[in-house]
């Protein structure tokens, strides 16, 4: 809200009515009915922390030469594919210096995963990954 054309605070109130009735979904134009679900989805996002806590085998990514000499030092951030058994299906760049990327992806293509279960159901996992390069004094 604005008064004199400057921002305000202010306090409101709001009543929502959820009424989930096949008749209150048909008078506000929603078809269908709920149900329960028949199937477990195939694939499921979950955060870094989650992965990180089903990782098998990590494999270190070797410095860049390159890198190293001209003092890059950062983060990669890649996005990930998980596949059922545990293996990176899909990785994509999200952030990182151009210098590091590529030894961040050599290594995390080669990390394995134990599966991630659904309903006892192993399912793909989208997830992000970081890897951190710093150099030591």
């Amino acid at each position: 809200m604005l008064k004199d054309g400057k921002p305000i605070k202010v306090i409101g109130k709001a009543t929502f009515k959820f009424d989930l009735s096949d008749n209150a979904q048909l008078a506000n134009g929603v078809k269908g009915e709920l149900a329960p679900a028949n199937e477990a989805p195939t694939r499921v996002r979950v955060s870094s922390g989650v992965s990180q806590g089903l990782v098998l085998r990590k494999v270190n990514p070797s410095y860049p030469d390159e890198a190293r000499r001209k003092g890059i030092q950062g983060v990669v951030l890649l996005a990930a594919t998980i596949d059922r058994e545990g293996n990176i299906a899909n990785l994509q760049l999200i952030s990182g210096p151009p210098e590091l990327v590529p030894a961040a992806t050599e290594a995390v293509k080669q990390w394995r995963y134990k599966p991630y279960l659904l309903m006892g159901i192993p399912v793909e996992v989208e997830t992000q990954i970081q890897v951190n390069f710093t150099l030591s004094r």
